[in-house]
């Protein structure tokens, strides 16, 4: 039995969320004329509380299209610099967009409005890059699931009016936020220009992401999915995945985070680790102490069936999700609590 926990993106469909793919009508989204995508837009849309929304084949095709729509070549970008749109997304920003991003130290992920201050460049200083956006990633990938509280979210969002800035949330993991929180959507609606949310990740739906804006930003990004490939045809099958993930996973979340939050206690009690992040949500991120190679833990782990990522700079990463059943995490807290280099 492999224990996959490297990402929440792991997932297979399950024969509930079969059959609603199986059972969907379905026509050419290009032509706007697939009743479930349209449906899933509507539905995605009214959830947050704006205007409009469209359908992504990904997360970081959400992400590079809003930037895009943001910005114009030459423009800057202000994110930690631990940013999903600066880390991970094969320097998009530079490629798709033209721009640069200006990074911020923050904590776990997480920037504040005095950091957002300080980062803004004076726009009658002509040798500077125009800063324009301001992308916010909750909750952080390389933070270990980090969520950001309302109030810091409209500081920053109040800085941005101040200074005429775009506001992006990355929300790729969003719904964790939200059941960790006990937020509402529509909080995050009333303080974004646009915020893209992740279907394939813990809600466990096969492909899939959506991007939310007024239904300017929305007209503008249909053209900047066609210009970045985006473009799909049947996609409702796709999309009716992406609603029943939404229905009937949103909830279960709490239970990926109570078992994150057991294998990160069973962690720090381990003499061979140094450190463990906080861990709010579904990710545990972890450091082994000094001389102890990572790569001979995660081949140990493979050994006994179970696989974690490296984020690099020494940060070992594992990522609960809802195929991770009672039955595996007892087996892995068992391994941990046994295991010695």
């Amino acid at each position: 039995m492999e224990i996959n926990l490297i990402s929440d993106t792991v997932t297979k469909p399950s024969a509930e969320m079969l059959q609603a793919m199986f059972h969907a009508k379905v026509g050419d989204d290009v032509f706007k004329q697939d009743p479930t995508v349209n449906e899933l837009e509507a539905f995605v849309a009214d959830l947050f509380g704006m205007e409009a929304a469209l359908f992504f084949p990904s997360g970081t095709m959400a992400n590079q299209s809003a930037i895009r729509l943001h910005t114009r070549p030459g423009d800057e970008v202000i994110c930690d610099k631990w940013s999903h749109i600066f880390l991970y997304e094969s320097g998009g920003v530079a490629a798709n967009s033209g721009v640069s991003c200006h990074l911020v130290d923050g904590n776990r992920g997480m920037i504040t409005a005095d950091l957002v201050k300080t980062a803004i460049n004076d726009p009658a200083f002509y040798h500077a890059p125009m800063t324009r956006l301001v992308s916010i990633e909750n909750t952080t990938n390389k933070g270990g699931g980090a969520c950001y509280e309302l109030e810091t979210l409209r500081e920053i969002k109040s800085v941005c009016d101040q200074h005429g800035l775009s506001y992006h949330l990355d929300g790729a993991r969003l719904w964790n936020a939200l059941v960790a929180k006990n937020q509402s959507p529509k909080d995050f609606g009333k303080l974004f220009d646009t915020i893209s949310v992740c279907l394939s990740k813990g809600l466990g739906a096969p492909v899939g992401s959506v991007l939310l804006g007024t239904k300017e930003h929305i007209h503008k990004a249909m053209r900047i999915r066609k210009l970045f490939g985006g473009n799909m045809r049947q996609s409702g099958y796709l999309a009716a995945a992406g609603k029943f993930a939404i229905e009937n996973n949103m909830l279960r979340l709490a239970d990926d985070h109570k078992r994150a939050k057991e294998l990160a206690s069973v962690l720090v009690t381990k003499s061979w680790v140094k450190e463990v992040a906080p861990t709010e949500t579904n990710i545990v991120i972890f450091t082994l102490q000094n001389g102890l190679s990572e790569q001979v833990f995660i081949e140990k782990m493979k050994q006994k069936n179970i696989l974690l990522s490296s984020m690099g700079q020494g940060k070992l990463r594992f990522v609960t999700h809802l195929d991770y059943r009672q039955v595996m995490h007892e087996y892995v807290l068992e391994v941990l609590e046994k295991f010695q280099f």
